[in-house]
């Protein structure tokens, strides 16, 4: 065998053997990173999940403070109205006691 021969196959042999151990790096990386995913999903997943419920939550309070807005105003609208009844009922009781005590006198 040449000298040649000899720096071909030892160049061979280290290219190999660093293929290999950059090889065994990247699956020893991706085994971590296969271990750390199910932990890492999780979190996120819990904070999509408490993202929804506070969502959900501000809508809830958002649709009660218009029920109520608008609950309110058909009160409202009833007190007003309600008022107005009395207010003509207290004229007529007013122009009644007139009558009367035009008649009385």
């Amino acid at each position: 065998m040449t000298n040649s021969d000899y720096l071909l196959k030892a160049a061979i042999k280290k290219v190999t053997e660093k293929l290999n151990e950059i090889l065994v790096e990247k699956i020893e990386e991706a085994t971590n990173i296969a271990q750390d995913a199910p932990e890492i999903l999780k979190k996120e997943f819990d904070s999509l999940k408490e993202s929804i419920i506070e969502e959900a939550s501000r809508l809830e309070k958002a649709e009660n403070i218009q029920e109520n807005e608008s609950t309110k105003t058909y009160q409202d609208s009833k007190i007003k109205k309600a008022l107005n009844e009395i207010e003509g009922i207290n004229k007529q009781i007013d122009l009644f006691n007139k009558n009367i005590n035009n008649q009385i006198k």
